[in-house]
């Protein structure tokens, strides 16, 4: 699949956080990923701790946005981008002029493993992909037990795409800023990334999944967990619903319009029909 935008060439690395009461783990995360090769800009978004988070980022090098309450991922990964595009433009304001900066996104709590994303940010330096998703080993991705979202997104996903993601809720995603505006704006909360995937899928935008030696904290069982997963199957819900009923309309708004011109609905040809069969 190519891609509508092109390569934006090798480029330079912004590296966006979202983080909620991760002072523990933050700094590891901000100081490994500040190492990754191209990344000359890491930011973290609070959303809304009532922890030390921003300022043991700041301390750790970060630049730091805040929300003065939680919004969720998606709003999060919104900031830090417009972080990034703000950065940029006092860097052209002062002379430093130079083309747009790749995302890469990280979950808070990687710490030092943070440093294993550099195979997700070469795919997409190169120009052979739009989006890179991580691949997190086997064993790890069965330690929060969070196996029936999972299951969700992944279905949703194929559904919609005809492709199948492997961890289609992985949020270490690097991107192209073209493929990112062009999936603005973001679903909502831990929807972010089964919208993100079937929007640029949708786009023409090439996705790639990428094998990496990353680990973060597992969710746990307990109570506060199983809320977490409650969440975050609603809201993956969420994003496929959008994202299944606004094709629909749209047929049906076209069917609608063809009726009223007088225009016979087309048949789709054998040919037509196997191709949508393998996509």
């Amino acid at each position: 699949m190519s891609s509508p935008s092109g390569a934006d060439g090798h480029g330079r690395v912004a590296v966006v956080i979202a983080a909620r009461n991760e002072a523990q783990r933050i700094a590891a995360t901000v100081r490994a990923a500040s190492g990754l090769p191209g990344a000359d800009l890491v930011i973290v978004v609070d959303d809304g701790s009532t922890d030390d988070t921003a300022a043991v980022a700041t301390q750790a090098g970060a630049r730091v946005f805040r929300h003065g309450r939680n919004r969720g991922k998606g709003a999060a990964m919104e900031t830090g981008a417009e972080g990034v595009r703000l950065v940029e433009e006092h860097e052209a304001a002062s002379g430093v002029a130079s083309d747009p900066r790749h995302l890469l996104f990280l979950d808070a709590d990687l710490g030092v493993t943070a440093a294993e994303a550099a195979p997700l940010l070469d795919p997409v330096r190169a120009g052979k992909a739009d989006m890179t998703i991580a691949l997190f080993p086997a064993g790890r991705t069965r330690l929060g037990g969070h196996g029936f979202v999972v299951g969700l997104a992944r279905d949703g996903i194929r559904r919609a795409t005809g492709w199948e993601a492997e961890q289609p809720l992985n949020g270490q995603r690097c991107l192209t800023r073209s493929a990112f505006e062009a999936a603005l704006p973001l679903a909502a909360g831990f929807g972010v990334e089964t919208g993100l995937t079937i929007d640029l899928l949708h786009g023409g935008y090439t996705v790639q999944e990428v094998e990496v030696q990353m680990e973060h904290r597992a969710t746990g069982t307990d109570l506060r967990a199983q809320l977490h997963r409650a969440r975050q199957f609603a809201e993956v819900g969420r994003a496929l619903a959008a994202r299944e009923l606004v094709p629909a309309a749209r047929r049906g708004i076209r069917r609608v319009g063809d009726r009223l011109r007088g225009v016979s609905p087309a048949r789709p040809s054998r040919l037509r029909r196997r191709h949508d069969e393998k996509h």
